[in-house]
C-alpha cells in the first residue's frame, strides 16, 4: 500500500541508475512520490523496468516516468539516457548513480576482465552520470522555485568503502575509490550550489543477497554483523535519497551516509575483539 504523495521534489526530474530492482527501484518509486519525474535506468530487464514504470505511473504518484536502457559504463549511452531526459522533461535536477555489480573471486583467481567489469560499472559509471549531470545543470542554470541547489548527486556507495571484503576486492575497491570521487566533485562544484554526497548501504533485503536472509539460521548469522540486529529494507535507503535530493538537506554536501543499522561500529569487537 502506498503512502500519500509528498511535493518535496515537485517540478523535478531525476535520473536512477540500476532502478529496475532492489534498492534503484524502491528509490525510483520514493523519489515519483515526492513529486519528480524520473527516467528508470536498466540494462537487461526491460520487463523489471516496465513494471517500475507501470507502478509510478498508474499509482499516480505525482511524477511520471519513463524506462531507459542503458549500460553506465558506455560514454555515449550515458550522453544518450540524458539527452532522452532532457527532450522529454526540459532538464536534469537529481542524479541518482545506483547501478552496480559484484563478480566475487579471491584476489589470485580474479582476471583482469573481471576486475575491470566491476570498476567499469561501479565507479567509471558514477562518474560519467554525475559529468553528464553537472554539465546539465550549468546548462540549465539554477531554478530556484524547485531547489535550492544547483543540481543534486547521490552516489551509491556501500559499507565496504571502509570496510575491507575479503573474495571482492574489486567491488571493496570501487567503493573506497568513490569516497574520493564524491568529495572532489562537492569540492570542485559547491560553489556553483551543486551538491554531491553519497549513501552507503550495509545489509540491506533484496533478490540479490536472498541466501543471506531467508532462513531464521541465515538470517541470526547476518544479524551478528549489525548491532540494530535487523536487516535493512529498501526503503530504508531510498527515504535517505530522497531527503539528500530534497531542499531539507540543503547544507550537506561532500558526506556519505551510512544506512546500515551500525554495521560500520564493528560489532565483532563488543567484548573487546
Amino acid at each position: 500500500m502506498y503512502q500519500k504523495p509528498n511535493k518535496r521534489l515537485k517540478g523535478q526530474t531525476a535520473i536512477v541508475t540500476g532502478a529496475s530492482s532492489g534498492i534503484g527501484r524502491a528509490i525510483a518509486i520514493e523519489i515519483a512520490r515526492s513529486g519528480a519525474n524520473v527516467i528508470v535506468n536498466y540494462y537487461s530487464d526491460s520487463e523489471a523496468a516496465e513494471e517500475v514504470v507501470y507502478e509510478i505511473n498508474e499509482n499516480k504518484l505525482t511524477g511520471e516516468a519513463i524506462p531507459f536502457k542503458c549500460d553506465v559504463s558506455s560514454e555515449e549511452q550515458v550522453q544518450a539516457m540524458f539527452k532522452s531526459a532532457v527532450d522529454k522533461f526540459g532538464t536534469v535536477d537529481i542524479v541518482v548513480a545506483n547501478a552496480g555489480i559484484q563478480l566475487d573471486y579471491a584476489l589470485h583467481e580474479m582476471s583482469l576482465d573481471n576486475w575491470q567489469k566491476v570498476i567499469d560499472i561501479n565507479l567509471t559509471g558514477q562518474f560519467l552520470c554525475a559529468r553528464e549531470g553537472i554539465k546539465e545543470f550549468m546548462r540549465r542554470g539554477l531554478r530556484p522555485e524547485v531547489s535550492r541547489s544547483l543540481g543534486k548527486i547521490i552516489h551509491m556507495s556501500s559499507v565496504h568503502e571502509v570496510i575491507p571484503w575479503a573474495g571482492r576486492a574489486n567491488y571493496a575497491a570501487s567503493k573506497g575509490a568513490l569516497v574520493m570521487l564524491m568529495k572532489s566533485i562537492a569540492q570542485e562544484y559547491a560553489p556553483m550550489k551543486v551538491r554531491a554526497n553519497s549513501i552507503a548501504p550495509g545489509a540491506i533485503k533484496t533478490p540479490i543477497n536472498r541466501d543471506a536472509w531467508e532462513t531464521p539460521e541465515a538470517l541470526e548469522k547476518l544479524n551478528q554483523l549489525i548491532p540494530y540486529k535487523r536487516i535493512g529494507e529498501t526503503s530504508d535507503v531510498a527515504k535517505t535519497a530522497v531527503w539528500l535530493a530534497s531542499d531539507e538537506s540543503e547544507y550537506i554536501n561532500g558526506s556519505t551516509i551510512f544506512v546500515d543499522g551500525g554495521m560500520t561500529c564493528y560489532p565483532g569487537f563488543t567484548d573487546n575483539g
